[in-house]
């Protein structure tokens, strides 16, 4: 499996599909124009092809907190869902945790649905530990 980051904005339509999977919400035509404006802010891409389409990707930046200090915060992570369970997410996690190593960051962290159980296997399986709840306060 090959792992390419998304650099231009030809990479990041690539990604469209499988990222909407995920992040339904967000309009088709919305999608490139947030994506490299949010790579403007540190957001970084990745994405496993297979025949041509973009069937796994990752989404995360670095940052640094007080409570952990370095780290990778994975923002998404998706996968077509013909394509699940063909080990294309952990490969892209252990990409991250690779990164966050070589780095010398301190962890990697992310924020998972309370209904994605499939995923929440995947990342106890990868060595994550539960260790917070998220809150949101709408603004609306």
């Amino acid at each position: 499996m090959e792992i390419k980051v998304a650099v231009t904005e030809e990479d990041v339509l690539k990604c469209r599909e499988v990222m909407l999977a995920l992040r339904t919400q967000i309009a088709v035509s919305d999608f490139v124009p947030l994506v490299t404006d949010m790579m403007k802010e540190g957001y970084k891409l990745a994405y496993i092809e297979e025949n041509g389409r973009v069937v796994s990707a990752v989404g995360f930046r670095y940052l640094q907190f007080l409570f952990n200090g370095r780290h990778i915060y994975i923002n998404d992570l998706s996968t077509l869902p013909e394509e699940r369970y063909k080990g294309y997410a952990g490969a892209l996690l252990d990409y991250v945790i690779a990164l966050a190593k070589a780095n010398g960051y301190t962890s990697v962290t992310l924020d998972s649905g309370h209904h994605r159980f499939a995923a929440h296997k995947l990342y106890l399986n990868k060595g994550f530990n539960i260790t917070a709840h998220h809150f949101l306060h709408s603004v609306k």
